[in-house]
Order: C-alpha cells, then structure tokens, then sequence
C-alpha cells in the first residue's frame, strides 16, 4: 500500500515538472484525486517562505505533507514578486551607478555606458526562475506533495482545492497551516492598473525607465524600489503621509539615512496625503494636501508606485466557514503554539500578527511544525532584524532608544562612524554609522542599529549577541578580522561600555 501510494505521488511530480497539454491536465488531475484519497499529517496552504519551509521541515520530521499552492510557482511574493527580484534589481542597478558615478575615483575609465532594461530584466528573471525551480526539486527530495491550485478550509481537516489546470479536489490532513501571506495595501481614491499606477510589482518589471516617479509610502519597499529607478535615471519624489520615513527606524539612524537618499537626489515630501488621481492624460496628476489640511498642490509622473504597506492575505480562504478568529485587521489570532482557536488549525508568517517580514515567517513555519510533531518551538520576535536595502544598506535589531527611553529603561548608547573605519575608507564607501543600546547597570545590549554597506550581513552578529543576552563588552571583547566594516561593531560596542580606540 505504502509503494503504491508514493508511486502515485511521484507520478504527480513528474507531471509538475513538465508542460501541460490536455492529457497532461486530465492525468494531473487524476493524481491528484489519488492524493485526495489520502489524509496528510500536515496540510499546509500556501508556498510563499513560511509556507514551503514548514512544508520541508514537517517533511524532514516525517510527517506525510502536502502543500497547496495558487500561484503555480513556490516560494510567495518573496520569491516571485517580492525580496529576491527587488535585490536583483537594486544590485544591478548599483553597478549602473557605480560604473557612471565612482569607477573613475578607482582609476576605472570607459565611454559609452549605456543601461540595457531587457538584460537586466532578464538576469532578474532567470534568478527568480532558478529558485523556485530549486524549491520544487527541494520538495521531491523530501518527499512532500505539491498541489497547484488555490485553496481554502471546508472543515478542520479538509481543504478544498480549485486546480490551476481546472477541475477541483479536496485534500484531508490531521493538521492544516494557513501560510497564505499578504497582499499590497490599496489606498482610498488611488486604483492600481500596473501601467500608470503600480504596486511593487508592476514596480518590478516596467518596460521603460520613467521620466518622474511618484512613491506613495516611505517605507522599506517604497524607498528601496524608489533607489533602483533613481539609479537608473528617474527624477523620484516621495510622498509619506508621516512625519517621518521608516516610522520604526531609530530616530538617530533615520535622519542620516534620509540625508544619505537626499544626497543621492532623492526627494521627499512628509506629511502629505493624496487627495486627488488623475490618469485621463500620458502620466498621471496627483492631487497633494498637507496631512493636517490645506493648500493643494499638483505633481506630475510619469508612473505612481503605491508603496503603502501590506495587508494580510486571509480573505475568501474560509476562515469564517471553520470559525477562525481574526482582528480587525484580519490577521489569524494563534496562540503560543502558533494554533488558532480551532483545533488542529494553524497560521504563521503574514497571515498573523507580528513582523511581515519572509525570515520571520520561516521561523514561525519551523516552529510551528515543530509543536504539530511533538517538539518544543520558539521564535522571538524581539530579535528578528530588518533591513533596507539600498546602499548604503540599513539594518537593526532590538529595540531603539526612543522605544528604550519610552520604556523608563536607564541605558547607554555607543556610536561609531564609517568614516573612523579602515575598510570603508579604504573601499571609498564610509557614509554610515553603527549605534548600541544597552542597559546601563547590567551593559546588556537592547538594540544594534546599522547604516553601513553590507549591513545586512553584519546586522546577524547583534542578533546573536540579544539572542543569548549578551553586553556590548561581549562584542567589543570579540575579536574582529581587520580589515572589516564590522569592526565598526565592535568600535561601537568599546564606545558603548568604556571608550572606541579609533575615534
């Protein structure tokens, strides 16, 4: 029976990776219905980061598992329209910039740069398509089934599958995992078409660079994507309904960091809203008003990126039916064990509260699996980083001094510039500062805030130190390789709990 059974799911498989005729659809769907028959371990609905990492990982703990997905390619907005295109993106628009603006200070000299879209974009693309490629052979090695199609409860136990290739099945499992992520945040008055006016998707993959660019939203996607095409030649304005860019940034941080954009002429307009769309003519006129009211003012672009925040994606996937609860938000409400209020129903990543971030929702699907099979699981959300990626890079983790001063907490604070450290010098690259926060009687670190290149590699060396409760003389105790950038951590640290040696 046991043969039988993963004979039919590797006939599944080598269907999955093979294009699709008529026959192929109708045998398709027959294995699938031969799964339907089964009653899986784990079900877990949706193959963004948190949902195919709980997948494998239940897999990898020998739960049968099946994934269901409605995309047609794993690994979510991430993967597909999110984190991996975006970074392709911003690195090749960074050589761009490097080659017209800093090769010649290296003694680099050439003629004719040029930027070639469709190559760039194609380079983007043959990325995202060799990892979600790679996702789908990590199933086949742990055995877990894929099924493409969009899914949504009937019952605790049953989801119900509407296939991608047409027709329906309903897949059974002892535990079923909400992993359905989230979705761009649409503003009132503002339609998105991806032509004119875009999400971070259209963002992702326009035909031609605009002449202007308005970004709706300061946050890391909007600032982010506004870099690339500023990079590349668009006259990019932002426009941010708050006081401030990246509200949750340390304030410190925040401002060199928008000092930094500046620099590189970008241009923001803070506390403004949009009051007004007009698409009728080429572009696109939008309607301006300060946050608190007054005079209006027009401004012209060419595109409109709506970069407003995410919205979790757990509409219509039958959450009602089952008597799942939500905020009002709609976020699913879990408890420690990542369970909702209905037995045997589980949500992670996005789709609850917490940082909408793809990292965090990794380790909310490992976690989670690994109470579903018996284990202890634990994810802090208190040291979960975050990054920007732009150049220079912005990275934290913990908490920042104004949260830290909110919290009556009596605390130390350590800061050392790039421009004191040998490597940035070195490299022409020493726009930034590392700043620590910690606790002033016991020196335990609270917060590592970065803006420096590469910070988001070095941001991992602070999320250990919180992790196990480490002092900023921990670090500053730790020897560092020189030549680094990350010595500046360490420069910091010394700063924090005594005196830095190079400043």
């Amino acid at each position: 029976m046991a043969l039988a059974i993963l004979a039919r799911r590797r006939a599944a498989d080598a269907l999955l990776r093979r294009p699709l005729g008529a026959a192929g659809a109708s045998a398709l769907r027959a294995s699938y219905a031969a799964v339907a028959g089964e009653e899986s371990d784990v079900v877990v609905v949706g193959g963004g980061p948190g949902g195919y990492v709980a997948a494998i990982k239940a897999a990898q703990l020998g739960l049968k598992t099946t994934c269901i997905e409605k995309r047609g390619t794993l690994g979510g907005t991430c993967l597909n329209v999110g984190c991996i295109p975006s970074k392709a993106l911003l690195h090749s628009s960074h050589m761009y910039n490097e080659a017209k603006s800093s090769f010649a200070h290296h003694g680099v000299k050439f003629s004719n740069l040029e930027v070639d879209l469709p190559a760039m974009m194609a380079q983007k693309d043959k990325a995202v398509a060799g990892l979600t490629k790679g996702i789908e052979g990590l199933f086949k090695k742990n055995k877990v089934t894929y099924v493409k199609g969009f899914g949504k409860l009937a019952s605790p136990s049953e989801v119900s599958v509407d296939l991608s290739d047409g027709g329906s099945t309903v897949v059974k499992g002892k535990n079923i995992i909400i992993a359905t992520g989230s979705d761009v945040k649409s503003l009132p008055g503002v339609t998105i078409d991806e032509k004119k006016i875009v999400s971070s998707t259209g963002a992702l993959c326009l035909s031609e660079i605009p002449k202007k660019l308005v970004v709706i939203g300061a946050g890391y996607i909007g600032l982010e994507m506004g870099s690339v095409w500023n990079r590349l030649g668009s006259e990019v304005t932002v426009v941010e309904f708050a006081p401030d860019i990246v509200p949750s940034m340390d304030g410190e941080v925040r401002k060199q960091f928008q000092r930094m954009l500046e620099k590189q002429k970008m241009k923001f307009m803070l506390k403004t809203k949009v009051v007004g769309v007009d698409t009728s003519g080429d572009g696109v006129k939008l309607t301006l008003e300060p946050a608190a009211g007054g005079e209006q003012s027009v401004i012209e672009a060419d595109i409109v990126l709506v970069s407003a925040g995410r919205v979790p994606y757990t509409a219509g996937i039958g959450l009602e039916s089952v008597g799942v609860e939500t905020d009002k938000a709609g976020r699913i409400l879990v408890d420690k064990r990542f369970m909702t209020n209905v037995k045997g129903v589980y949500a992670i990543g996005d789709a609850i509260p917490g940082p909408m971030l793809a990292h965090k929702a990794e380790e909310d699907g490992v976690a989670c699996v690994e109470f579903i099979a018996g284990k202890e699981g634990h994810v802090d959300y208190d040291t979960v980083p975050g990054v920007v990626y732009t150049h220079p890079e912005v990275a934290s983790v913990g908490k920042t001094e104004e949260q830290v001063k909110a919290l009556g907490i009596s605390y130390r604070v350590g800061k050392f510039p790039l421009l004191a450290n040998s490597r940035a010098k070195a490299i022409d690259d020493a726009e930034g500062l590392v700043k620590v926060v910690a606790e002033k009687e016991t020196d335990k670190i609270l917060g590592v805030h970065i803006m420096a290149p590469g910070a988001g590699e070095i941001i991992h060396e602070a999320v250990l130190a919180l992790q196990y409760g480490a002092s900023s003389e921990d670090i500053a105790r730790t020897c560092h390789a020189h030549p680094t950038v990350s010595e500046a951590l360490k420069e910091a640290c010394l700063q924090t709990f005594t005196k830095a040696i190079h400043i």
